[in-house]
This record gives C-alpha cells, structure tokens and sequence, in this order.
C-alpha cells in the first residue's frame, strides 16, 4: 500500500513536532507507569480481541514510539504507525525493528496518509487530550476505514468519577465543552494542547463522522500512587481488569476507551 504524500510536510497551520523538542522526554514519561500502561494493554486486548476479531490492516495514528505497536500485530497481518513528531518516528523505527509487519512512519498533523476505504482498523490512544476540536481528525479516520471498519478511540474523560465530585461540591455541572488541563501559565505559552472531553459530546462528534459506539471501557479505574504501594501493581491490574466494562457505564475512570464501527458511508454524505 502506497503512504500518500508521507513526504510532503509543508509545517502548515497545524503543528505536530513539539515532541521533537529535547524537553519533551514521551519515553521517559511511561517510566514508573506499568499499571497504566498495563491497563491500556488489557482494554485494547479485550476491545479488538472480541469474537476472535482478525484484522488485514491496522492505522494506528498518533503512536507514538510504538508502545502498544506489538500489541496491535497480535491481531493483525500489517500495523502502520503514523506520528507526527520525527523523534518518535525514529524511535519506533528502533524499538519496532524486530516486529515482523510493523512499519512506523511520519505525517502531517490530521492527515492519515492513506487511501479512502483501505484500513480494516484505525487505532487513536492518548491523542483525543491534544485534540480541542476532534471533528476533522474524526472525519479522516472515517475516511480510511473499510466500509463496516472499526476504529479504537481513547479519550481522555473529563466526568470521571473525581470531576463529579469536584464539580458537585461547586454545584455545577460538568462541562460539555473540551476542558484545557494545563495551568494558565502554560496555556499562554502555547505549545501542546492538553484538553478532557466530555463523553456525551464526543459521543455525538463520533456520530456525526459515521462512527458509532459498539463497546466502552473505563481504564485506569485504579490510577493512585497509594494504592500501588499498599495492593502492588499485580493486585490493582486484577481488579481493574474485572472493573474496565461495569464502571464504564457511568464514565468512572478518567480514561474511556471506545470501540467504534464505520457506517460505511463518507462523512457528509445525503
């Protein structure tokens, strides 16, 4: 399969190569983190592993340096990792080297270099939090889906169950709009976005790209310092494991994982 104009980065409006910055350390930051990275591990497992699901073709989008890449090829003929930060590509071009079918490659922010129609699965994880308005990279992951394809989407879940609270003690609702992390002090300076999305809505923007939900996840149920020391990661990863489908029903974990199926129609369409 030809990468559509992988070569042609032209910078654009949009940027993606803030990680490519020497402060920036992605690698770094997964140190200390197994249980939430094998948290992810296990929804992904659970999500494109069902009914014995085989895919031909595996987009992943926004990679990284190929951390769950090897996950992915456990289901699939062919995994192609797209980032748009160099160093990462050249990171995974390394750590991915021995993974027989996994292939990591460069592109334009919101552009999935790809063929209409050619993707049997297009995998998105941790990068929903730098998208303030998901709608066109939505669009384009519709764009390249088989028709009845499915699409992994993680979002980053800003009514999970602390928000509730929080937001309760206020007496105010949680809002519908994307919600910026980041101190003030960093958002003025720029630089990586870093919003929470509130499910319902992200919920109708995959409806109006012609994806909707087939399953729902709530990961990283467990995420606290305390209680990996006093339960050990091998005793939270168990019981997040039994939690991850029943307290999805109420958002409760700070990250959603969904499992999206394509209408088989272009975004759009009459």
């Amino acid at each position: 399969m030809s990468i559509r104009g992988a070569d042609s980065m032209d910078g654009g409006a949009a940027r993606g190569d803030q990680y490519d910055d020497e402060s920036e350390d992605y690698v770094g930051y997964w140190e200390g983190r197994d249980y939430e990275h094998a948290a992810e591990i296990a929804a992904v497992k659970r999500l494109i592993g069902r009914d014995g699901a085989r895919y031909g073709l595996v987009c992943e989008v926004g990679g990284g340096f190929g951390r769950l890449s090897p996950v992915l090829k456990e289901y699939a003929d062919r995994v192609m990792m797209f980032d748009p930060s160099s160093k990462h590509v050249g990171i995974a071009h390394r750590l991915l080297a021995g993974h027989a079918g996994v292939t990591a490659h460069h592109m334009h922010p919101g552009t999935i270099p790809l063929d209409d129609g050619t993707v049997d699965l297009v995998s998105m994880i941790r990068v929903m939090h730098h998208l303030p308005d998901p709608g066109p990279t939505l669009r384009e992951t519709a764009r390249v889906m088989k028709p009845g394809g499915r699409a992994l989407i993680e979002v980053a879940n800003s009514a999970h169950m602390l928000n509730k609270l929080r937001y309760a003690k206020r007496l105010r609702g949680i809002p519908r709009r994307p919600v910026d992390i980041r101190s003030a002090a960093k958002a003025a300076e720029g630089g990586i976005p870093f919003v929470n999305h509130h499910p319902d809505t992200v919920v109708r923007q995959f409806a109006e790209a012609g994806l909707r939900v087939e399953e729902k996840l709530s990961v990283s149920n467990l995420r606290s310092g305390t209680l990996k020391q006093r339960l050990g990661e091998d005793r939270l990863l168990a019981v997040e494991q039994r939690i991850q489908s029943p307290l999805a029903a109420i958002n409760f974990g700070p990250s959603l994982f969904f499992l999206l199926r394509g209408d088989g129609a272009a975004p759009g369409a009459a």
